[in-house]
């Protein structure tokens, strides 16, 4: 099998499961003022971490929610290697957290909302699959996406409503 590809027997119904966890936990980071991004991390049939972004909670640019897991989920296997794990977010993962999904060698990565500007599976650019890295992970883009999305753009309107700064324009 092609490592690029998504394994055929990958059951979308069951990525629409672990990504409605992934949006609860997004949701929970639009209720305490966050960025609205939620993530799991599967290691066959369960959760083995969860989080969302909490950069202004814990005052750290590096507190995305996939890192935060990342980082649980090592904890939780007992090695930085998490070859056998997937992730679900539900925004395309940044530079930063396509960097460190490499380095722990996920084997799968499942988002909900594409980022054009800044995404780093494919979006902008694509460090997931980057050919001269030691690791690539499959990528399954658009999972709930239009869940993910609305409520990226209802945080980001509410920010704005809220916010009288001229800020520069937002698109997840």
């Amino acid at each position: 099998m092609d490592p690029l590809q998504t394994p055929e027997f990958i059951d979308p119904g069951i990525d629409r499961v672990f990504m409605g966890d992934a949006l609860r936990l997004a949701a929970r980071a639009y209720e305490a003022g966050e960025v609205p991004v939620g993530a799991v991390i599967v290691r066959g049939p369960r959760i083995i971490a969860r989080a969302w972004n909490q950069v202004e909670l814990l005052k750290d640019a590096t507190a995305h929610a996939e890192m935060l897991a990342l980082t649980m989920a090592q904890e939780a296997v007992g090695d930085w290697r998490l070859t056998d794990c997937t992730l679900y977010v539900t925004k395309e993962p940044c530079p930063m957290c396509a960097g460190a999904i490499v380095h722990c060698r996920l084997a799968r990565v499942v988002f909900g909302a594409p980022d054009a500007k800044a995404g780093a599976a494919g979006g902008a650019m694509n460090l997931l699959q980057f050919p001269t890295l030691n690791h690539r992970s499959a990528i399954t883009p658009g999972i709930r996406e239009d869940e993910c999305r609305h409520l990226l753009k209802s945080f980001f309107l509410e920010q704005r409503r809220r916010d009288d700064r001229p800020r520069q324009p937002v698109d997840p």
